[in-house]
């Protein structure tokens, strides 16, 4: 949701709106992966005992698909020109790819952490709406 949120938030971009709205996304995606880290190593576990290496290594790994989940929208927007779209039409096929990979990895959260089929579908719907919000919002703000 932070890489589709980022794609309609970004409205009109300056003199290369693609590579801004890629770094946007991947740098937007490091700053998230930075403070889900930080909540989580200074959170909790600051006031128990200050984390070791291990323990700080771990925490960066588990986060990382906030980062990861940045990555796809970001080559839609380089592959755009190749597809003949235009900077717009590169917003909209970003878009899609950061909703479609939500509700995938929502998905995959879900199998993973042992949920019955389901509650597959119903992580995935639930993700799937929040998706066609951002959408509805992007039309609605007219970007």
């Amino acid at each position: 949701m932070l890489a589709a949120s980022v794609i309609v938030g970004a409205g009109t971009l300056g003199s290369f709106p693609r590579l801004e709205l890629m770094l946007l996304l991947l740098l937007t995606g490091a700053v998230f992966w930075i403070a889900h880290v930080h909540a989580h190593l200074f959170g909790a576990r600051l006031a128990q005992r200050p984390p070791d290496r291990a323990v700080v290594l771990r925490v960066c790994r588990e986060e990382w698909t906030i980062v990861k989940a940045a990555v796809p929208p970001a080559l839609a927007v380089a592959v755009g020109p190749v597809l003949g779209l235009d900077v717009q039409g590169g917003q909209w096929f970003a878009l899609s790819v950061a909703v479609t990979g939500q509700v995938g990895w929502s998905v995959a959260a879900a199998r993973q952490a042992g949920a019955p089929g389901r509650l597959l579908v119903v992580s995935a719907l639930v993700n799937l709406v929040l998706g066609l919000v951002i959408l509805a919002s992007k039309l609605w703000l007219k970007h």
